[in-house]
Parts: C-alpha cells; structure tokens; sequence
C-alpha cells in the first residue's frame, strides 16, 4: 500500500467515526505523523520489523494461539485448554506492534497476513460479542483459572478476561489508526459492548473489577475513537468500584478505593496500567481527586522505589513492588513490562501537568530499564531486568508466558508518538530522536525534522520545513541530568564537583532564558530554514543513592548523558565485587565499535586480593563500564550496575544535584 493510498483510507475511515479529544491539555502528536530516522533507534525499529515482530507471529503459529480461535469457532467437549488464558493477547498485541510499524515500513505483505489473521479472531467470536478463547472453546471445562460454565466468575483473581479485552482494544485502535480498516476494531467493539452489557451495577449485571488492569486505559480511548460514551463510563466504573468488590488486597491494588491511595503497591505492572488508566479517565472527566491519587504514588515512586535504570518492581514475590528504598540489585525484578507501564503513566502525567519531570524519568526509563529487555538484534529477551548478576543469566528467545516480548512488539514502533506534543501553540520537542514530523498547530500545518546524535554525542538539531502556523513557541526540553538533578525527588544525587552545562541557539546565536517547568521556551515567527542547536553535556557522572537503599551503600553508579552504565565480567577480567573504585579517579568517554558501536567508560580501581604470603593485597587495575542496555550479549558473565567505591567517594557534594542532609533519618 502505498503511502498516498494509507492516507486516503485512514481520511475516510475518520470520516465514518466521531473522533473524540483525549481530553489531556497537551496533545500528544500521533505516531502516524512522526517518521523516525535516527543512529540510534532506527536499528531498534528495524530489528523489531526485521526480527520481533515476525519472531512473535511465529511463535503465535508454533504455540497454537492462533489454534486456539480456530477451536474456539468449532467449540468440542474435547478439548483440553492449555497455555495461559491471556495468550491471546500475545496476537492482539503483535498486531498491534505491526501496525505502528505499517506507519514507517508500508508492507503490503504484512498488512494481508494481519488481515489473514482477523478473519481466524473473528470467527471465534461468539454471537453476542464475547472472545475468549480459553473459556469458549471448552465451556465445560474451559482454562483451570475459569470456571465451568461461568463468564467473568474468576475475572478478579486469575481468569484475565478483562485484560484480554483491554488488549484487544489497544491492538485495534493502532490498526484503524495505520490502516484506516474496521476489520479489528469492529471486534473489539462487539467484546467492550458485551462488557458493558454485563458488568456493572444495575439489574441482572455484575459488579466486578479487573484482576489484572489494562482495560481502563484501553476503554478510555476506545471512547476517544469512537465517540461513545458507554466506553469512558465503564472505565471509569472499573477504577471507582475497585477495593468495593470482593478482591480487596494491596497486591492488585484493591486495598482502598484508588483515590485514597498514595503509595505504589502490588504487582508492579497491574498498578502502572491502573495509574495510566486513572489519568486518562482523569483527563476525560476532569476528575481531580484521581489526579491528586497519582501524583502522590507518583512521588512515591520517584523518591523511594524507582531505580537508577529507571526500572520499577522490586520483588519477585508477586512480581511487585518492595517496601520504601527495597531496591536490592542482584534480586531486582524490574519486568520489562513494568517498564512500559512506567513510560505510559509519565507520559500522562507529562500530558496533564506539562513539566518536564516527568520526560526525565520516561527518558531513564526508555534508554534503560526497558530496552534492556530485548537484545540488540531483536530476538532474545529479558523478564526481570536485573542490576546485578553472578553469571548464569540471559536473554531468551521466547517464554511460556510471553508478555514482555509481544509488550516489547508493540511498545517499541509506538516510540514516534512519544517525540512531540503541542498546546495550543506551543510546540514541546521531548524526545531528541532523529525524524520527520507533521504536526497542526493552531489548526495549521508545521514540519519539523531532527537531526544529530543526542545518544552519544549530546547533540541535537531542530529545523523548520514548513510553517503555516505564524508564530508559535517551541518548547525544548532541558534534561534534568544538565541542571544537576539525577531524577525528580532526592532518591539519587550526583557524587562528583562537576557542574554540567547545555547551550541552546536559534540560526546560530546564542538563547539565554529561564526554564519554564524544565523546558526552554523560544517564541518567534518561524521561518522554513530557521534552526536550533541543542547541546547537552556529556560528562561522565557519579551517582549514590539514599543511605536507606542498603542495597547501594559504599557503591557509586555511572550515566552518561541518557544511558546508565555498567560493568560486565567480558571486559573486566576480575571479580567485579572485590574491586574498589579510587575516590577520585575520573573516567573517560571512549567511542568502540563494539555491541552495534557504543560509547564505553574507562577508569582506574583496586583489586581486593592476597599476596602469595597470603596477605591480603591492593593490585591496581582498569575497569571499563558499558551502557546497561548492552549487557548479556557477550555471554551470562558478571555484571553490576553499582560498584563499590572507598567511604569518602559515597558522599554528595554540596551544592551538586539533588539537596541532600546531612543525616538521614529512618523512615518513622
């Protein structure tokens, strides 16, 4: 399909649907106008096209998910229903992926095999709109977390039949949105219709929540496509009626009704997407008491139980969040699906509020803790991400239960829409990422191009192709990291006297003026031609943590610019626990063509040993630190983000970063 013919069917699909606003004040510019081109992510994109998604199509093949809706069109008391009953999700959000990707590669080829499996989804569903494969198959004796004869019975514990709807809904709206096709969006609509028909509050419905959130948000925008209301009612009844039912635990975040809450708790995944689908019911209503909820699990997060790598979920035991700073390392679970959840509920909040805060911890989040779960070529993938490994752990082709690659799939072509955002007629540039962009502003036509290579060199360009919209601000973001913040909140400080720097120029003079909420606001009749340079320091930098992170005392960490670094046992031949850093040893920035071409970090450290008398001994040795992302690709060696460092390397240099005290007090 040609990129003429997309537009046309997309303009006519639109047509046919009263398209509502998200309600955010800040709009979000749609990844169907931002073409990415950029040294760093387009290999990403092109691995995800090339490797991921086709990877995950067959694995849908291979493991009987698409079987599973041809048995559920031909139902037999036969069947033994097997695998996870959210395996369905495992289609519904490869499609999803691969229609971002249409956006950027057009692939008639791939359009018709989508198309192809439609028409196997369709026909399993049942006639009143319910599609549930491992119920509908065998309703006699469907999937064990079900139970025999019963819709919805076990919904709130194990049963996910929500959660297969609310994936269903975000795989079908990305594809109407790429293809301008009704095919998957009409199911989906017929499932959120038979939802809205049966649960509920009123006579012969049931009153039941999600037992694994993700409907919420995906009902809220399927209103935001469709116009009807009923969708944003029943989000909004999912989060209003939860911790009013019967499941009333912290683990799925039912222990109160959610505007009470202020604390993250629970199965870290569950509790990102609620967040999210709190926000946007927030943005649609106008509901502040779920706006006030969020910032202050929010600041939670940011200020006790975020990690350095921008990873959230501490605990395997429920896959969950730890108590306040239980961020151990080695032991960290850190799902690459909780890291998706994190990026979803900062770019709400950013879309709410329009502070740059929130962009710096969706940015750390991005450049680490997520893309860390896929491996660079696309095809082996990280669950938990940890911070710290003894050896003997690495990325795999596949799981049994595949959430995070096909989460990856559909996460990783969705990044053009995360670029841009505009209010009214300010214009914000969040992400420096290398693209082509068409935006409206003031309802007028604005192209704008990226270039440089913000990833390792800091550098960043901005270029006006075309402007029909006179004057209008763009607002570039200043990462927090160049004003000497690590993150929002003093979880992390920087432990080094540099005071970093950014230059921002307009046609190559000089711009002085004050951040407005961590962007820097430039106003002007833009011209085709006109340009900013953006540079941004790159200084290697230290980082400590709160001393009530245990786990991280007498250890430092290391960034450079968005990437968190680590040392791997490939390039440090010794036992990366028995060396100490040197308290002022700098390290230094030096460009390889190793893992796809990185930056790497050299510097000076002792070596903890014994003299051949048997006492112990200090040998000096180099260490070499790699970004975290690029870990595990040279075998399941030694690994750890933070190292440990002499007493006096530990402390905060006043003035620097994050204001810290002198003296920590335990949490009382």
């Amino acid at each position: 399909m040609t990129k003429h013919i997309c537009t046309l069917a997309v303009a006519m699909a639109a047509a046919t649907l009263p398209a509502m606003a998200d309600g955010y004040p800040i709009e979000p510019v749609p990844f169907t106008g931002v073409k990415i081109h950029d040294t760093f992510w387009t290999p990403r994109l092109d691995a995800c096209r090339a490797t991921t998604i086709p990877l995950a199509f067959s694995k849908c093949e291979e493991s009987g998910r698409y079987d599973n809706f041809v048995k559920a069109a031909n139902p037999d008391a036969d069947y033994k229903v097997e695998g996870f009953p959210f395996d369905d999700t495992d289609v519904y959000k490869t499609i999803e992926g691969a229609s971002y990707l249409l956006q950027t590669y057009p692939d008639e080829r791939l359009e018709a095999y989508i198309d192809s499996v439609l028409v196997i989804v369709a026909a399993a569903q049942e006639p009143d709109g319910y599609l549930n494969t491992s119920f509908t198959m065998n309703p006699a004796r469907p999937h064990p977390w079900m139970h025999p004869g019963k819709r919805w019975e076990n919904v709130e514990n194990l049963s996910h039949e929500f959660y297969n709807l609310g994936h269903m809904v975000d795989g079908a709206v990305a594809h109407f949105q790429a293809t301008g096709k009704r095919n998957f969006l009409d199911i989906a609509i017929r499932y959120a219709d038979c939802v809205c028909r049966e649960i509920g509050d009123g006579d012969g419905q049931l009153a039941l929540v999600p037992g694994h959130q993700i409907a919420e948000m995906a009902l809220a925008r399927l209103y935001t496509v469709t116009g009807e209301s009923k969708y944003l009612d029943q989000a909004r009844y999912f989060l209003d009626k939860r911790g009013h039912t019967s499941r009333r635990d912290a683990y799925s975040q039912a222990h109160k009704p959610v505007t009470e809450q202020d604390e993250a708790v629970g199965h870290a995944v569950r509790a990102a997407y609620m967040y999210a689908g709190m926000a946007d019911v927030a943005a649609l209503t106008g509901d502040s008491a779920y706006i006030r909820a969020i910032d202050r699990i929010w600041d939670n997060i940011v200020s006790k139980k975020l990690y350095v790598t921008g990873g959230i979920g501490a605990r395997h035991q429920g896959e969950s969040f730890g108590d306040n700073y239980e961020l151990p390392n080695d032991e960290a679970y850190c799902e690459t699906c909780a890291a998706i959840g994190n990026v979803y509920v900062n770019h709400r909040l950013f879309l709410l509020h329009g502070d740059a805060k929130y962009y710096d911890v969706l940015e750390r989040t991005l450049y680490n803790g997520l893309i860390s779960g896929m491996s660079m070529d696309g095809g082996a993938f990280f669950y938990p991400n940890p911070l710290a490994s003894e050896g003997g752990y690495g990325r795999k082709p596949w799981f049994g239960c595949a959430c995070c690659p096909s989460n990856l799939c559909r996460f990783i072509p969705s990044i053009p829409g995360y670029v841009y955002a505009v209010d009214g007629r300010d214009v914000y540039v969040n992400l420096y990422i290398g693209n082509n962009a068409e935006l409206t502003v003031a309802g007028r036509e604005v192209a704008l191009t990226q270039e440089g290579d913000y990833t390792w060199s800091g550098e960043a360009t901005v270029k006006v192709d075309a402007n029909r919209a006179g004057e209008f601000t763009l607002c570039l973001r200043i990462p927090g990291r160049v004003q000497g913040r690590v993150a929002p909140g003093d979880l992390y400080a920087y432990a080094d006297s540099h005071t970093p720097s950014y230059t921002v120029s307009v046609n190559g003079v000089p711009v002085t003026a004050d951040l407005d909420k961590g962007y820097c606001r430039i106003t002007r009749k833009w011209k085709r031609g006109d340009r900013v340079d953006l540079h941004f320091d790159m200084q290697p930098r230290r980082i400590v943590a709160d001393p009530r992170v245990t786990a991280d005392l007498g250890r430092v960490a290391f960034e450079r610019g968005p990437l968190v670094y680590c040392a791997e046992r490939p390039d440090n031949d010794f036992d990366l626990q028995s060396a100490v850093l040197h308290p002022s040893a700098a390290f230094e920035a030096r460009a390889t063509d190793k893992l796809g071409g990185i930056t790497e970090l050299t510097g000076r450290a002792q070596l903890l040993g014994r003299d051949d008398s048997g006492r112990l001994s200090l040998k000096d040795v180099d260490v070499t630190l790699i970004p975290y992302y690029a870990w595990a690709h040279r075998g399941e060696g030694q690994m750890s983000v933070w190292l440990p460092v002499s007493p006096s390397a530990t402390r905060p240099v006043k003035g620097v970063g994050a204001t810290y005290r002198n003296e920590f007090e335990p949490d009382r």
